[in-house]
């Protein structure tokens, strides 16, 4: 899972946004540097991190990356789960818009952002700023966040390669998705994640 299915599942288990959005940026023991609710928010994102990689659907997207890129396809992947949930966020949670969402949710990060890593700051100020959920509906809009992403890392330049792997099994990866995220989106309502 990537930023968004991170806060659309918080947002479903009422767990703390901020926590979840943050978690990628924070090492070891969560209670000993953040609040409770924000400590529990950062384990539910490692929880539903480790639960997502073992899924069945997400083992078997794997190998329809070619061996050049498999070794980043769980990261491709995540940004891949991203992209469906934005494409199919009207049927999935046709309750509030995407934009709705995507500002409730800056609303509810943003002010409590005193005191967190100075890169989790400014990915924020660009993440918000740019909209950057609105435009994961968009297919092309992945090739420019796996680019991103590879120039950032230069080990893992193969990401931007994995987006032809995206685009040639686009139809079979949406179905797996569709597969495994209603159940997460179960979980998440039921507290169980």
């Amino acid at each position: 899972m990537n930023f968004l299915a991170h806060l659309h599942l918080a947002h479903l288990a009422e767990s703390s946004l901020l926590g979840n959005l943050l978690a990628d940026f924070v090492r070891g023991n969560p209670y000993e540097q953040w609040p409770t609710p924000v400590a529990d928010g950062i384990l539910m994102h490692r929880r539903l991190d480790a639960m997502t990689d073992s899924l069945p659907e997400v083992q078997e997207a794997r190998p329809l990356f070619r061996p050049e890129t498999r070794r980043v396809a769980p990261i491709t992947l995540d940004v891949v789960w991203d992209h469906f949930l934005a494409r199919h966020w009207a049927t999935i949670h046709p309750e509030i818009s995407l934009a709705a969402f995507s500002r409730f949710a800056e609303q509810r990060v943003v002010p409590q952002m005193a005191g967190t890593p100075e890169s989790f700051q400014a990915l924020n100020a660009v993440m918000w700023r740019e909209r950057w959920f609105e435009h994961y509906a968009d297919p092309a809009r992945m090739a420019r966040v796996l680019s991103g992403m590879a120039q950032r890392r230069p080990r893992l330049a193969a990401l931007r390669d994995s987006y032809q792997d995206f685009i040639d099994h686009y139809d079979q990866l949406e179905t797996l998705f569709f597969r495994f995220y209603p159940r997460l989106m179960a979980l998440a309502n039921e507290g169980k994640l």
